[in-house]
């Protein structure tokens, strides 16, 4: 049994989110959270074509790091952590599975079969593989053949229309560890509103086929109160929060709303402390300004705020502008 069917339910997940979801941000997250509010988080999405090069996975790596103080979160809030790849080779997708559970200490492997990117799906690869059934199958097979880690799937409804119960039912023969369903299409990106009509379906289907494989919902959820309320109305296990964060890092808090600004612009420091104590001179620091309007919201002057820390180019820039807020706050 995978630690899947030992989860709680409901259970509340942390979506893996391009250049977002690495070790930084999932501590960041995970320092304010709640132990019954955040029960797994899933790194960013890694290439199965990377991972298995002899060079390019040098370039991947940094994907699938772990740090220490992440690390000690994890056990002491008793949160899984999930590795996500991504790619359409089988063989791959074994030998990335092998290599994640030998050198990486991850809980699970997911299956990215929902990434709508066209770059990406060009390659055949995530979402794509939805027009692709028997490859998505033997991917799945694939992966969970090297590895005893328990391997799940994220998907969406369909590629220009929602084919969800067929879909869902034939990745529930490979039998993955549990499916995650964005509520959209490929086709639908993020520009519309998720469909969650959809993940009932998805649930039913589940219902008629393998009782124990966890359903989890995905798409505009952006409260606490938001996710309760589509757990129970579309009766999945657990729920999966993306873009939601961005709203408020203190989402799977349950006093989620009631933060100053003082303790905003401190666990910004915070991240921007640990973003370069972590990276160095290894990632850009430029994409720390992708997470200023998680910090700068809901409080006089925020939009101020953040448009100066937008002009800022260096660590020094960045760290006083926020020293000086929080000075003459």
């Amino acid at each position: 049994m995978s630690f899947w069917n030992e989860l709680s339910r409901p259970f509340f997940c942390l979506a893996p989110m391009e250049d977002v979801t690495d070790t930084v941000f999932r501590e960041i997250v995970l320092s304010v959270s709640d132990k019954n509010y955040l029960n797994v988080v899933f790194g960013e999405f890694t290439s199965t074509d990377g991972l298995c090069h002899p060079v390019g996975r040098d370039k991947v790596a940094h994907r699938l790091l772990i740090n220490n103080s992440e690390r000690r979160l994890l056990k002491e809030k008793n949160v899984k952590v999930v590795a996500q790849i991504w790619g359409s080779e089988p063989d791959k997708f074994y030998k990335s599975a092998k290599i994640i559970e030998s050198e990486y200490n991850f809980d699970g492997i997911d299956i990215n079969m929902g990434c709508p990117v066209k770059k990406i799906v060009k390659q055949a690869s995530c979402s794509e593989l939805i027009k692709f059934p028997d490859l998505a199958r033997e991917i799945i097979i694939a992966t969970k053949e090297g590895t005893k880690l328990p391997v799940s799937v994220k998907t969406r409804t369909g590629i220009k229309e929602h084919i969800t119960e067929k879909w869902i039912a034939n990745l529930l023969e490979a039998k993955p560890a549990a499916i995650t369903l964005h509520a959209r299409t490929q086709k639908m990106m993020s520009d519309f509103p998720a469909e969650w009509e959809q993940v009932a379906i998805a649930v039913e289907t589940r219902n008629s086929i393998d009782k124990n494989i966890p359903i989890i919902g995905n798409g505009d959820l952006f409260s606490l109160e938001e996710c309760l309320n589509k757990i129970n109305t579309y009766k999945v296990d657990g729920v999966m929060v993306g873009r939601g964060i961005f709203k408020n890092p203190y989402f799977f808090n349950l006093n989620s709303t009631n933060h100053s600004k003082i303790e905003l612009l401190e666990l910004m420091k915070k991240h921007l402390n640990l973003f370069v104590d972590t990276w160095g001179n290894e990632k850009n620091l430029q994409i720390m300004k992708k997470f200023f309007k998680i910090y700068t919201f809901g409080f006089y002057g925020a939009a101020e705020l953040r448009a100066k820390l937008m002009e800022c180019h260096t660590y020094q820039e960045i760290i006083g502008i926020i020293d000086n807020e929080i000075q003459n706050s």
